[in-house]
């Protein structure tokens, strides 16, 4: 076999229609554009999101809310999380090499330590942001919660 004999099965393609090709063609004359109008012209294009003049929806749907600039958007991890991950590797100090490696965050992403769940062990955790129950809970079990 070589690429230069590769052609479709029989019957799976069909030939194109050839317009504006004479009268005997069939598709000769308005060439299937039907009779006067903007439609039958060359060049014609309606506008993107045009709705034959029905209201478009772009303009239908009201808008509403604001998006703030300036947010910083953190990517939470809980507690019992943690300490799963610790109990399965044990693992005594996290930073966020640690949570990247182990594909809790990604490579850019700012974390922030939540304290749900359950969480009895030990740990040291440096982290860009941590809630103040999730701070509670570590410093509560003489561990390290440590701000970037």
């Amino acid at each position: 076999m070589d690429l230069s004999n590769l052609k479709p099965a029989n019957g799976s393609t069909h030939s194109e229609k050839r317009i504006g090709r004479g009268q005997g063609s069939g598709r000769g004359g308005t060439s299937t554009r039907g009779h006067n109008g903007a439609k039958s012209r060359s060049g014609y294009s309606k506008k993107l999101g045009f709705e034959g003049g029905q209201m478009p929806l772009q303009r239908r749907v009201p808008k509403f809310g604001f998006t703030n600039p300036n947010r910083v958007e953190y990517k939470g991890i809980n507690l019992s999380v943690i300490q799963a991950l610790s109990e399965k590797k044990n693992i005594t100090d996290f930073t966020i090499e640690t949570f990247i490696e182990n594909g809790l965050v990604s490579k850019n992403s700012l974390v922030k330590i939540l304290a749900g769940g359950e969480f009895t062990a030990k740990l040291n955790i440096t982290a860009h942001a941590f809630s103040k129950t999730a701070v509670k809970a570590i410093e509560d079990l003489k561990g390290i919660a440590q701000t970037l």
